[in-house]
């Protein structure tokens, strides 16, 4: 069955930097587009990023344009999200998806604090 996992979240203060990774399994995931998506209580989920299959293609929502990246290694059936100059509005549980299917992962928390 398909897999997803995510890591890499935890606490990290205003300006700082973390990478989250999510492992896919139970699918080919070369063929595959994937996103990562956050949510914070009280509000619907949103797109955070998303790449294309080949990794050729990617967007991101507005309010993290210039600060994150999202890259896909097919070697390793692994997805990124490296998120840079982090403010306390990005502080949020990320997911990680399937893109064309519902497929989560399980969720990772994000605080950005002082």
């Amino acid at each position: 069955q398909v897999q997803l996992v995510e890591s890499g979240g935890g606490l990290v203060q205003p300006g700082g930097s973390l990478r989250l990774s999510c492992v896919a399994s139970g699918f080919t995931f070369s063929n595959s587009a994937m996103s990562w998506y956050r949510q914070v209580p009280g509000k619907e989920r949103e797109l955070v990023a998303a790449i294309s299959g080949s990794a050729w293609t990617t967007e991101y929502a507005d309010s993290v344009k210039g600060r994150f990246t999202i890259t896909k290694d097919n070697d390793k059936n692994t997805v990124y999200l490296q998120m840079n100059s982090l403010k306390p509005e990005d502080t949020a549980t990320y997911y990680c998806k399937r893109a064309n299917s519902n497929d989560w992962g399980q969720g990772i928390q994000v605080t950005v604090s002082s």
